[in-house]
């Protein structure tokens, strides 16, 4: 299968050459990116990253899920393997930073390292991971899932986008699943992963560098509320079964709940609907997601035994509710050791920084419960983030790079 990418001559400098240049794949009118898993977009993208890799030196590979791997071989250690980078994939219209700076950083990181030390002790892995957004099929971290083992191929025959198309028939369209030669497997000593913040923290504090000492667990559910339309104008208030006005009492009470049990703990309706939606009817249907996020699992199973009495609520007004849980993500601690490393190395450096907790998730997360992981942030200019109006100053980037390259050198060459 030939795939046509975008002619460079490989001469980048600087993270913005580079991401302006990878933002070209999917690029939208808007300014932003779209690069969904196995769409053409992202198929063009990675077959680039391939040949990038080649350019500079790497051993560059896919394995059976279209992970690539850019291999930069140890000379005293080369089974002791140190992985690096980020997702390519990205939600619809999304911004140029998200996954592809961590993808961009790496590849600088480990160029500059070998230019000025020559080849490390111990393998480094450069890794541009298939997918962890979720934009295109109901499942999330399919790169570092199937990585760590979390997913097997036999899972992609009944996993099916919004147009009936399964991730297995996505996946062999793209040229990869179970026809691909095997990848050797080596559990890595370390994974790295560097990435815009997608939050305000760092901006508002102004700090260089935020070093990651938690990624929350995340709960997800979808809340059905039954209840009776009638005419909005001849039934009193007294006698509704209104399902619409119970959603609204029940997100002013999860909110309550919420800023009540942990200042860190966050939770979001951000997504309703009414039937039969019309505004002389009184709503005899409702329905809306929640979205649970905390860093402590037994934080987050107290919140979950709220919500199952405002169902006492719902029976006074005689309106059926039902809450079920969809998605269920444990929270994970990264390793101190690692974080205490890139605190000397920001103090080495002369960067300011801020341990700080990830409320969104990162294939760190996956990472996390396999080998010891480190996930840094540098700042977002508003903390903007999943749209084109994504933005990290270019100095900001660059201090990012400068911190991933003393990581790296402790792993790979010391």
């Amino acid at each position: 299968m030939t795939i046509p990418v975008q002619e460079a001559d490989y001469g980048f400098k600087t993270a913005n050459e580079m991401l302006e240049w990878l933002a070209a794949f999917g690029g939208s009118k808007s300014g932003g990116v779209t690069r969904l898993l196995y769409s053409d977009a992202w198929l063009e993208a990675q077959h680039a990253l391939k040949k990038l890799m080649q350019a500079k030196g790497l051993d560059a590979r896919f394995d059976e899920v279209g992970n690539l791997f850019g291999r930069r071989i140890g000379i005293e250690e080369p089974e002791s393997v140190i992985l690096t980078g980020s997702h390519v994939d990205t939600v619809i219209d999304g911004g140029k930073f998200d996954g592809a700076y961590g993808i961009v950083a790496s590849l600088l990181a480990v160029e500059r390292l070998y230019e000025q030390y020559g080849p490390p002790k111990r393998t480094i892995d450069i890794v541009s991971l298939a997918e962890e957004e979720g934009s295109r099929f109901p499942l999330t971290f399919w790169g570092s899932g199937w990585i760590t083992g979390r997913y097997n191929l036999n899972q992609a025959e009944h996993i099916y986008d919004k147009d009936g198309i399964s991730l297995k028939a996505a996946m062999e369209e793209a040229g990869f699943g179970a026809k691909l030669i095997p990848v050797e497997r080596r559990k890595p000593k370390a994974f790295v992963e560097i990435h815009v913040e997608q939050g305000i923290v760092l901006e508002r504090k102004k700090k260089s560098i935020g070093i990651v000492s938690h990624i929350v667990g995340q709960r997800r559910y979808t809340v059905h509320f039954k209840g009776e339309s009638n005419h909005a104008g001849t039934t009193p208030m007294s006698m509704r079964r209104d399902a619409m006005r119970l959603m609204a009492e029940w997100t002013v009470f999860l909110s309550n709940e919420a800023e009540a049990l942990d200042e860190s703990f966050v939770a979001t309706v951000g997504k309703a609907a009414v039937k039969p939606n019309m505004p002389n009817v009184i709503a005899g249907e409702a329905e809306c997601s929640l979205d649970a996020r905390h860093y402590d699992s037994s934080v987050l199973d107290r919140f979950e035994q709220k919500l199952m009495e405002f169902e006492t609520q719902a029976k006074a007004r005689s309106v059926a509710m039902k809450i079920e849980k969809w998605m269920s993500i444990e929270p994970v601690a990264l390793d101190k050791r690692l974080a205490e490393s890139a605190a000397r190395q920001a103090q080495r450096l002369g960067l300011s920084y801020k341990t700080v907790i990830s409320g969104a998730g990162h294939d760190s997360q996956v990472f996390g419960g396999y080998c010891p992981t480190m996930l840094l942030f540098v700042p977002s200019r508003n903390g903007i983030s999943h749209s084109p109006d994504e933005w990290t100053a270019p100095e900001d980037l660059e201090k990012g790079i400068q911190m991933l390259m003393g990581e790296l050198y402790a792993l790979a060459y010391a």
